[in-house]
């Protein structure tokens, strides 16, 4: 079974930045990608970025696009989500989610497509 912890949520103000991580640990041999997800009071779940952990391949939401970076440490088991120019909107709680299978461009950030997630971490921006 593949482990999944975050860290690094907190509270910043508008045009600020965080770093979330996401530790992974446990039997990984099947896991290909990683991806990050975020959930608003009242809204539905929303993928953020996504990337692959074999070649590098990364993905995002139109609205993060310019602002938020996912990257991978693999040395330290860790993917990162760098989020710059952070707006009230980003508000949400953030969870990292672990894939065995990505056959296709237009899964990979459907929430649906992940088998492992994290607890989550709350981001909170104020204006």
């Amino acid at each position: 079974q593949v482990q999944l912890v975050e860290s690094g949520g907190g509270s910043v103000q508008a045009g600020g930045s965080l770093r979330l991580s996401c530790l992974v640990s446990g039997y990984t041999y099947n896991t290909d990608w990683m991806a990050w997800f975020r959930q608003a009071p009242g809204k539905e779940r929303e993928g953020v970025a996504a990337i692959g952990l074999g070649g590098g391949t990364t993905a995002y939401a139109e609205s993060v696009r310019s602002r938020f970076t996912i990257s991978q440490d693999r040395a330290k088991k860790t993917v990162y989500l760098q989020m710059n120019s952070l707006q009230p909107d980003d508000t949400a709680m953030y969870y990292c989610a672990a894939a065995a299978r990505m056959p296709l461009v237009s899964w990979r950030l459907r929430s649906e497509r992940y088998n492992n997630w994290g607890q989550g971490t709350q981001v909170t921006v104020s204006s």
